[in-house]
């Protein structure tokens, strides 16, 4: 029954059945979902085929994908061979140290890392890694996961979740406003004081070269940001404004979008931006996109409030220090 390709080959290590009993951390998971995360190298039309023909079981009987996992289930996993670990791209042993440095906050349940800008949250789109491979790294004996996404230039508090049940309840506050997310923005202009909130909707497109960007659109989705203060600026004539501002909606590029549509621009913005007023600015040492999730503020699986803060970048000290 089993696949041709993962009957064992001169020299290399036997493969096994294996058989694990699932806690009450994973109930609830489908079951293609478990095996996406636990057989990682393992191409999905294989996966969905070896359940397919019967040789995932769960308590000796055949599933279905979606079949949800119990406490107590025996999940019997057939012998496969993945890719050879040479052929697993490792990130830099470097990055890998500076990760583990910027973590903010770690409990039984739960990580918040301090993102640099420039770091994907996870591979794909011709990454070879990302944030969430780098955690897999330092923490391989969790089923660490990503509670919410940052763009690839922003920094700042990035939330795991290293449990099912924490992943699920830490994506119910951020759907209903129990977790409040603080970013800083850098814009280019003066900004309106009067102008404490932008509600436009937004949506998805794709341009011709297959680029996908967002857009104020009376078709998209309601978006919402609130701006809690806002301080301006004037370096040898250049003026722009440092922002703090709140997310009540989680939108894909939301504050990018948003203070675009305002005819603020975020410094550093290459899709939405003003790259002539940006390269005014680079004397200043500013190359990158100006945009920092500053704190995160949500209850941990005690009923406890806690917020956690990343610390201003120092391009961010640059512009938006006092003189």
């Amino acid at each position: 029954m089993d696949n041709k390709s993962d009957r064992n080959a001169p020299g290399q290590a036997p493969l096994t059945v294996r058989f694990v009993t699932i806690d009450a951390r994973q109930s609830g998971q489908r079951l293609d979902n478990y095996l996406l995360k636990t057989l990682k190298t393992l191409p999905k039309s294989r996966l969905y085929r070896i359940i397919r023909k019967g040789e995932v079981r769960v308590n000796k009987k055949r599933v279905k994908p979606d079949y949800r996992l119990q406490s107590g289930d025996l999940l019997r996993i057939p012998p496969i061979r993945q890719d050879q670990p040479d052929a697993v791209i490792h990130p830099p042993r470097q990055l890998v140290q500076e990760l583990e440095a910027r973590i903010l906050h770690e409990d039984d349940d739960l990580l918040v890392l301090d993102k640099p800008s420039g770091l994907a949250v996870h591979s794909g789109s011709g990454l070879r890694f990302g944030a969430i491979d780098v955690l897999r790294l330092l923490r391989p004996h969790s089923e660490i996961e990503l509670v919410h996404r940052l763009d690839r230039d922003t920094s700042g508090c990035l939330l795991f979740a290293f449990h099912r049940q924490a992943l699920l309840d830490l994506q119910r506050q951020l759907q209903s406003d129990i977790m409040i997310k603080t970013y800083e923005a850098v814009v280019h202009g003066r900004w309106n004081p009067q102008r404490r909130s932008i509600d436009r909707p937004l949506k998805r497109q794709s341009m011709p070269n297959g680029e996908r960007r967002v857009c104020v659109d009376a078709a998209g989705q309601a978006a919402e940001t609130r701006i809690e203060a806002c301080e301006p600026f004037d370096r040898d004539g250049i003026e722009f404004s440092c922002l703090q501002l709140r997310l009540m909606t989680g939108r894909t590029h939301q504050i990018r979008v948003h203070c675009q549509s305002e005819g603020h621009p975020l410094i550093g913005d290459d899709k939405y931006g003003d790259r002539q007023r940006d390269k005014a600015l680079r004397g200043l040492g500013i190359r990158r996109l100006m945009l920092h999730a500053r704190a995160l503020e949500f209850d941990n699986a005690r009923g406890h409030r806690l917020r956690v803060l990343a610390p201003r970048p120092p391009e961010f000290e640059t512009l938006c220090a006092a003189d």
